[in-house]
């Protein structure tokens, strides 16, 4: 059946992005061929959302710490979109990805589904 799920960020510079991904956050990947790289994510999660207007996809990177986090990404040269702010079910940020993205970055607040066990 179903054994995974498989992200795409578009980017206006690709090979800057995967760059990052790779060198920065250190994610282990795969050469898929010609340097186009599949990188593995940590655990995820699937929301839905309701939507006023066009459906959209989004993607956010979680963490325990925010602080702790942007702290140590920031001496790895990342940059941030904007200062944390508490949504409520969680404290925000974004990071701004070398090819002109941004990628969201939250401590949740909520209860977290990355580790219920499989199953139905």
């Amino acid at each position: 059946m179903i054994n995974g799920g498989h992200v795409i960020l578009y980017s206006r510079d690709a090979e800057a992005d995967r760059a990052f991904f790779r060198d920065v956050l250190g994610y282990p990947h795969v050469d898929a061929g010609g340097g186009w790289l599949i990188f593995k994510t940590p655990p995820g999660e699937l929301a839905v959302h309701p939507a006023d207007g066009p459906p959209a996809h989004e993607f956010y990177l979680m963490c325990d710490d925010l602080a702790e986090t942007m702290a140590e990404l920031s001496e790895r040269g990342v940059e941030f979109s904007e200062p944390p702010s508490d949504r409520g079910w969680g404290l925000l940020t974004s990071i701004e990805l070398p090819g002109g993205g941004r990628l969201g970055l939250y401590e949740p607040r909520h209860p977290v589904a990355h580790s219920l066990p499989d199953g139905r």
